[in-house]
């Protein structure tokens, strides 16, 4: 693995660690304060508004200027956010909080894929890079969530007392001064000549579906991310029907969270045997299978199984998609690109659950589960059409 690589890995996993973290803490304060559940609710959707909002600009700005005065930008944006709740730790400023952590990780992101796709010099050597990068978020979700739970339950004088919830946002506020160390001395690749095209209107930038295959990737892109929610949310409600224990249901849960680790370990050794599309083709025939069986399964233990195969087939997209899409797509607009696809998955985040809570209450869970499996089957139509790329 290259050094400029490593880093820009360990800078992701730092930087999204405290997205992790606050997206913990600024709810269960919220909570601590008395705030309602509808509150935490509004609190938990502005972590993901500034992303929807500032992506594609993001993105652009990118493509003109380069990733790292982004990168540094989004390292001071944390660490305000971080500072702001332990000195101000009020409701008002906890929505602040989320939006500048959400906007400060989603910048981040885009930075970081871009950087890396100007990294690699072939096709395989994306596959391979983009699969080492996609461990990140993983790590991310377990090192800030652990931390901030230590520190809130031991920091205090009592555990959940609020010197314990200031001193996790005062953790939150440095661990991002990691990411600029590493990135301080970061070779910024050159950016593109700019074509002009980049200075357009954002709905401008939805022009760049029609190219060649990028409207049919963001497409697949955006049926795996609707899957990925679509679990999450389901798994729980299916679980409270079996009458399963809380700690059996995050078995499940947790199941699928170790086979997306795993299956993102193994991929860098495996890719130049593999192509992005037979990659996405079978994930989302996977998925599509294990979706069908969930509702004739009946133990913690066989939802577990079912639960881990479909992290195995998902945890192998997010790198085929990179990959793809650096390779498809004009170099000059690659960070706006990049932006579309994240406010997709964003979107995804917010408004399929909302959708899914009114079908299922229409044909039920089990309907649901047979719904989402017939929609991804057919949907991987969509990724066999990438092998043509």
């Amino acid at each position: 693995m290259r050094p400029e690589l490593l880093r820009l890995i360990l800078a992701q996993i730092f930087l999204h660690s405290t997205l992790a973290g606050n997206r913990m803490a600024a709810p269960l304060l919220a909570l601590h304060l008395g705030y309602s559940a509808a509150a935490v609710g509004l609190l938990l959707a502005l972590f993901g508004l500034s992303q929807l909002l500032l992506a594609v600009p993001i993105g652009r700005y990118i493509d003109r200027q380069g990733s790292r005065s982004v990168m540094l930008a989004s390292v001071g944006a944390a660490c305000l956010a971080g500072l702001m709740a332990a000195v101000w730790p009020v409701f008002a400023v906890l929505c602040l909080v989320a939006l500048l952590t959400g906007g400060a990780a989603g910048a981040t992101v885009i930075a970081v894929q871009r950087q890396v796709g100007r990294l690699s010099e072939d096709a395989a050597e994306l596959r391979r890079s983009f699969s080492w990068l996609a461990i990140g978020p993983a790590l991310s979700n377990v090192l800030g969530p652990l931390a901030v739970g230590f520190l809130i339950d031991h920091a205090g004088p009592s555990p959940a007392s609020l010197p314990g919830f200031q001193a996790a946002f005062v953790l939150m506020a440095l661990v991002p001064l990691v990411t600029w160390a590493l990135l301080r001395r970061l070779r910024e690749a050159a950016p593109e000549p700019d074509d002009g095209a980049a200075q357009g209107s954002v709905w401008h930038s939805w022009q760049l579906l029609r190219l060649p295959g990028i409207g049919r990737l963001m497409l697949v892109n955006w049926f795996v991310a609707a899957s990925w929610d679509v679990h999450g949310l389901v798994i729980p409600l299916l679980g409270v029907q079996r009458g399963l224990s809380a700690s059996q249901i995050g078995m499940v849960l947790g199941s699928f969270a170790l086979a997306t680790g795993l299956v993102r370990v193994v991929l860098p050794m495996m890719v130049e045997r593999l192509r992005e599309w037979m990659v996405l083709v079978s994930a989302m025939l996977i998925t599509a299978v294990m979706f069908g069986v969930y509702p004739f399964t009946q133990s913690a233990w066989t939802m577990a199984l079912c639960s881990f195969l479909i992290g195995l087939a998902l945890g192998t997209v997010q790198p085929m998609v990179m990959s793809l899409l650096h390779q498809i797509t004009p170099s000059q607009r690659q960070g706006e690109v990049l932006g579309l696809r994240l406010m997709s998955v964003t979107a995804s985040g917010v408004f399929v659950p909302l959708l899914l809570g009114s079908v299922s209450a229409l044909i039920g869970l089990h309907g649901l589960f047979w719904l989402v499996a017939a929609w991804v089957g057919l949907g991987s139509r969509s990724a066999l059409g990438m092998r043509r790329l």
